[in-house]
């Protein structure tokens, strides 16, 4: 089992930048992936970003050129950098890893980014 706790959400006007953090812990061993969910009212759960064990990186479009995910694995731990924030990047951003490239068997419970303009 793998546990997943995010950090670092909150409140930041357009333009602004946010850092989240997630830490691992558990049977890190099987993990392949981790990466970045999220998840505006109404709407469904779309992928933001993903970093594979080999620094494999996989984007979603609509965040190309403004975030950027990293890991740390001495602190099992990866970030989401997050620049020139958008109204439209408000959402519930969720933590998740994978036993497997880029998949999602493990998620945290989320944490809130709020974009104002």
């Amino acid at each position: 089992q793998v546990q997943l706790v995010e950090s670092g959400g909150g409140l930041v006007q357009a333009g602004g930048s946010l850092r989240l953090s997630c830490a691992a812990s558990g049977t890190l061993f099987s993990l392949a992936t981790m990466g970045w969910y999220r998840q505006a009212p109404g709407k469904q759960r779309d992928l933001v970003a993903q970093i594979a064990r080999d620094g494999s990186r996989n984007y979603a479009s609509s965040v190309l050129g403004r975030f950027i995910i990293s890991g740390d694995s001495a602190k099992n731990t990866v970030y989401l950098q997050m620049n020139r924030l958008k109204p439209e990047d408000t959402a519930v951003y969720y933590c998740t890893a994978g036993t497997r490239r880029w998949s999602t068997d493990y998620w945290g419970q989320g944490t809130q980014v709020t974009v104002s303009s």
